[in-house]
């Protein structure tokens, strides 16, 4: 499985997990049923590895992706764009065949997931 992390996003990555509170954080990511699409991206700082997880080892952090995900994630190229004083994570998946307007959540060819409102 192959996740690309941009030098940008790498350096938030970082330092979003440098600044958690916990003993040995790691990027969690994964996929979640919902979202405008029917698949939401999940990313957040964890450090529970389960036995199900795959561990990518990037420069400076980990990614945790759990078995589950993989077919929805494989390939994806997460980069972090700043707009005037807003900034945030993009996801580019060359699994998905939807995308929404804010690039949040998607849909793949063979499966839709769940359509929820995005919040």
């Amino acid at each position: 499985m192959i996740i690309g992390v941009s030098d940008k996003a790498s350096e938030k990555i970082s330092e979003i997990l440098r600044s958690a509170d916990i003993r040995n954080p790691f990027l969690r990511l994964g996929v979640d049923e919902g979202g405008c699409s029917g698949l939401s991206y999940s990313l957040v700082v964890d450090e529970q590895q389960a036995e199900e997880d795959i561990v990518l080892n990037k420069k400076d952090f980990r990614i945790l992706v759990h078995n589950n995900s993989i077919p929805y994630i494989d390939g994806l190229e997460i980069d972090y764009e700043e707009s005037g004083m807003v900034g945030g994570f993009t996801m580019n998946n060359p699994n998905a065949k939807v995308s929404c307007g804010c690039g949040a959540s998607f849909r793949m060819a063979n499966y839709r997931g769940e359509v929820k409102k995005c919040d």
